[in-house]
């Protein structure tokens, strides 16, 4: 179906009192941003030089200063600046079924050039190839059950032959993954890279799903553009965290579309998802959370059919039930891998500056305008009078009686994806490199950038720090 939303809102100089005031304080809250980045670099490069503790070259990210051109670049530009100048404008106008795919496809080429900016060997073909990374240890998957049975005897430092940091550090899903894709003939860094790139880009497209789905189409086209011009497109060129991340933003758009629409299938599909996407990484059972958040936006749903959580937890149970038949437990993994964290660098590095510090990595993957957003999202949740900055939208069907306005619906969403990571953050258990590891909860950040006015300055602020950070920064993922 052919619609026409309400047209992106344009940019002018003369704005009425309280969108100036409001775009004020989304200045002061990119300003604080850019401040509490500034200090993580400072302070970080002073305990580095002299405590030699935090275990990163470039405090607070994993990377050493090194300024370089490469054969990325001029697509990198490129795709910037048709987001930036055609993006707001396409999202409000094309057919829903365009947006989806274009949005993908937008956000893999904007991944992929910025990988390309270190040439395809050190940028793709070679990042999951190194010591420790998954594609080091296929070979000793020769037998699946086997390994699977014997994997938590490897978790420990000084075990014999243990792991290396990732494949230890992360469920044996994830290393699974690329044993299959070797299986079938896709070998080596290359199709493994492209794998991570190709998949990872869909996470964008889950995201709008969700939202048009819990809040409104309008409030994700506008959002649309953030997240395919997301500075965390640095690093999802780069780690497997890109892969996990569409895993997880799957099994909330799936889920969403399951107590909106009433679809059972879709209920059992995000369970199934969920149980993967705990297999691939521990840190993301904490996207029960958001999960939560989808539950809550779809009581009304849920209360007319209760029966769409039974499959879904019939999903859920179908790939832990086949890890824990194979010999593998989570729980026990989950506790060796606590303490081989310990025995490695998250025993040196000081919790005192990356509790902090770790925040500063979010606002280099989601960017400044997404700092603005969380403030108007804030407003939005606290229903303070300048959180209405957006045109009105087109006249609608009323909403149920205990249905919240869609700028409060999306509010909450992003609300519990940013309590999500703040756990995430306090457990200690992700000190550092979290500009890859937190990339599947930054995602769900994002949408909050739909309440800015002036969408191009910002995404254009966007796309200068994204093309600063590859450019300048020779990163560790």
């Amino acid at each position: 179906m052919t619609r026409t939303l309400q047209p992106v809102e344009t940019e002018t100089r003369t704005l009425r009192p309280g969108r100036s005031r409001g775009l004020r304080r989304d200045l002061y809250a990119a300003g604080a941003a850019a401040l509490l980045v500034t200090a993580a670099v400072l302070i970080g490069r002073h305990i580095q030089d002299t405590h030699h503790t935090l275990r990163v070259g470039w405090p607070p990210l994993l990377g050493t200063w090194g300024p370089h051109l490469g054969p990325g670049t001029p697509a990198a530009v490129l795709v910037a600046t048709a987001v930036v100048t055609h993006g707001p404008a396409l999202a409000a106008r094309l057919r829903w079924r365009s947006l989806l795919p274009l949005a993908w496809g937008t956000s893999l080429l904007w991944i992929l050039s910025l990988a390309l900016i270190d040439g395809w060997q050190r940028g793709v073909a070679v990042r999951l190839t190194t010591h420790n990374e998954y594609l080091s240890v296929i070979d000793r998957f020769h037998d699946i059950p086997a390994g699977l049975r014997d994997f938590t005897h490897h978790i420990l430092l000084h075990s014999p032959d243990n792991w290396p940091a990732h494949i230890a550090g992360h469920p044996p899903a994830a290393t699974l993954t690329f044993v299959l894709l070797d299986r079938i003939g896709l070998r080596g860094g290359g199709w493994a890279g492209m794998w991570c790139i190709t998949v990872g880009a869909t996470a964008c497209v889950a995201v709008l799903v969700t939202v048009r789905a819990l809040a409104d189409e309008r409030l994700a086209r506008r959002a649309a553009p953030f997240l395919v011009l997301a500075p965390a497109a640095v690093w999802m060129g780069t780690s497997a965290d890109a892969y996990f991340a569409a895993a997880a933003a799957w099994t909330v758009a799936l889920l969403a579309l399951a107590v909106t629409r009433g679809s059972l299938t879709a209920a059992g599909a995000s369970g199934l998802l969920f149980g993967l996407t705990c297999y691939l990484s521990y840190g993301l059972t904490l996207f029960a959370l958001i999960a939560a958040a989808v539950l809550v936006l779809g009581r009304h749903r849920l209360r007319r059919r209760p029966a769409l959580l039974l499959p879904w937890l019939a999903g859920l149970a179908v790939v832990p039930t086949a890890f824990t038949l194979a010999g593998f437990d989570w729980w026990e993994a989950y506790h060796l891998l606590v303490t081989r964290y310990y025995q490695g660098a998250g025993g040196v590095r000081p919790y005192g500056y990356w509790v902090w510090a770790n925040l500063a990595c979010t606002v280099l993957i989601t960017g400044l305008a997404t700092a603005a957003g969380l403030r108007r999202t804030g407003a939005v949740l606290v229903r303070r009078r300048d959180a209405r900055t957006l045109p009105a939208a087109p006249a609608a069907p009323a909403a149920p009686a205990d249905r919240a306005p869609a700028d409060a619906r999306l509010g909450l969403l992003v609300g519990l994806a940013l309590l999500a990571l703040l756990v995430a953050d306090l457990s200690g258990m992700s000190k550092a490199e979290t500009e890859r590891i937190w990339l599947p909860f930054a995602l769900w950040l994002l949408p909050a950038c739909a309440f800015l006015t002036r969408p191009r300055a910002w995404l254009a602020a966007q796309a200068v720090l994204a093309l600063l950070l590859n450019h300048l920064l020779m990163t560790g993922w």
